[in-house]
C-alpha cells in the first residue's frame, strides 16, 4: 500500500469513527479514557473541562496516543494508533464545530467557561488491521 492510499484509508477511519481512547501520561505512567472525536483532515478535537486530569496531565507533557477505529466486528476491522501532541484550543469557530447536544450532560453550553477543546496534531499515524495487510504507517 503506497503513502497516498494509507493516507486516504487513515481518513475513511477518521471520518466513519468518533469514539475513542485518549491516552495522557500523568507522571510517568499512561492514563487512558474513552473520549469523541472530530477531525479536521488529520487533526484531532475533543471537548473537555478545564478542570480535568486531562489538561493538568497536557500542561506537564503534551503527548498522547488514541486508537480511533476498531468497531468490534472482529478480525479485520481497520482501526488508527495516532502518536501526536496536544495542544488547548479556545478557538469559537473549532468550539461550535465540535459542540452538540451530548455535551449538555457536561458544560451548560458552548459559552461555558469551562469548556475547552484538546487539539491532537498526529505526528504518526498506523494503520492496523486492514483486511490481513500489514500495518502501515503514516508519518505527518
Amino acid at each position: 500500500m503506497n503513502q497516498e492510499d494509507v493516507k486516504k484509508a487513515a481518513l475513511k477511519v477518521l471520518e466513519e469513527s468518533y469514539v475513542g481512547t485518549l491516552a495522557t501520561v500523568k507522571g510517568d505512567k499512561p492514563h487512558s479514557r474513552y473520549m469523541t472525536f472530530f477531525n479536521d483532515e488529520f487533526t484531532l478535537y475533543t471537548a473537555t473541562s478545564k478542570k480535568t486530569q486531562k489538561v493538568d496531565e497536557l500542561e506537564a507533557n503534551p503527548h498522547a496516543h488514541i486508537l480511533l477505529g476498531y468497531e468490534g466486528e472482529g478480525i479485520g476491522d481497520a482501526f488508527l494508533e495516532i502518536e501526536g501532541t496536544m495542544s488547548l484550543n479556545d478557538d469559537r469557530k473549532i468550539i461550535d464545530k465540535v459542540w452538540n447536544d451530548n455535551l449538555k450532560d457536561w458544560f451548560e453550553g458552548p459559552d461555558d467557561p469551562n469548556l475547552i477543546i484538546l487539539a491532537i496534531k498526529p505526528e504518526r499515524i498506523r494503520l492496523m488491521n486492514k483486511k490481513g495487510e500489514e500495518p502501515q504507517t503514516l508519518e505527518l
